[in-house]
């Protein structure tokens, strides 16, 4: 097994040259040769990629499917050096990529949530204040949710009021400007974090009660409860955190809200949908327009704006 895991750090040190951050993939196929190892195999087949691809339960297929694929690369690479390796084939486990139906927040849902926030406990009361940051910044900018989590103090200009998003999806940097109001916000925040963690341990903007960086699973974990507590999922019982509104929910929040207010206000959303594209950092304007599929009442805004009714389509 050691020189499959010589043969792994190869890869991922391979993929990382090439521009691929890998970081998912890197951690799943370590479990994935742990669980070769266990086996008692010394290579990759086909059947132990598929078990192990299949051991998750409760999840959907497309999850399968992304394990399965994780591994399928990897093989097809190290067959080329060792031809034991057995690649798994394309066609062995697929899954239809579903968008998740996402959930636009009411004023009413979002007071909730903020309520519930500022409500977790901790020593230094920390926790309550990067989550009610967390949640407005979100709410406020549409940003996705790693970009928030990934900002440095150094990124945050609380004077002018703008935001320096670095190398994020698809390796693009952009700047964000936000409102009086929210950059009042930000600053505050800092503020008070600093006073409540002095010595702090990371260059990071949002921080944990430790005074690290907030990871993005704690994150939607601890999002996932006070959801529960506002109302807003249901409870599983278990360690999972089950379904329902996520934090990248604010970003189609946002983006919906925008365009819901230029096609009431009779503005031509196909003229400005470029300036909310390159906003919220998409590739191209294609991906903004799939807000107008997964929410209805754009679409009927926009189809009533096609037809040529002035008042935006509403009844």
């Amino acid at each position: 097994m050691t020189a499959i895991r010589d043969a792994l750090a190869q890869y991922v040190a391979l993929r990382r040259a090439l521009g691929t951050k890998l970081q998912e993939p890197a951690r799943a196929l370590e479990q994935f040769l742990d669980f070769v190892e266990r086996e008692g195999s010394e290579f990759i087949t086909s059947a132990l990629a598929l078990r192990w691809a299949l051991e998750p339960k409760d999840v959907q297929r497309a999850t399968w499917a992304r394990r399965l694929s994780m591994v399928r690369q990897f093989a097809a690479w190290l067959s080329t050096v060792d031809p034991r390796t057995e690649a798994p084939p394309r066609r062995l486990l697929t899954a239809r990529r579903r968008w998740n139906k996402p959930h636009i927040f009411t004023e009413q849902e979002i007071g909730r949530l903020m309520a519930q926030a500022s409500r977790l406990a901790s020593p230094t009361g920390l926790r309550a204040l990067t989550y009610t940051t967390l949640i407005g910044l979100l709410t406020a900018t549409g940003l996705r949710p790693g970009e928030a989590l990934a900002l440095d103090r150094s990124d945050v200009d609380l004077d002018s009021g703008i935001l320096a998003i670095r190398q994020t999806k698809f390796g693009k940097s952009r700047l964000v400007p936000v409102s009086e109001s929210t950059r009042a916000a930000l600053q505050d925040y800092a503020k008070q974090r600093d006073i409540r963690r002095a010595h702090h341990r990371t260059d990071a903007f949002l921080v944990s009660e430790r005074g690290r960086r907030l990871t993005g699973s704690a994150a939607r974990r601890t999002f996932a409860r006070i959801s529960c507590v506002a109302g807003l999922r249901a409870a599983t019982g278990t360690g999972r955190i089950g379904r329902g509104p996520r934090l990248q929910d604010f970003r189609h929040c946002f983006a919906t809200r925008k365009l819901i207010e230029w096609y009431r206000a009779g503005v031509d959303a196909g003229r400005e949908l470029p300036k909310l594209t390159t906003y919220l950092g998409h590739v191209e304007v294609a991906h903004t327009y799939w807000y107008l599929e997964a929410v209805p009442e754009l679409l009927q805004l926009a189809t009533g704006r096609a037809g040529g009714r002035g008042d935006g389509g509403e009844q």
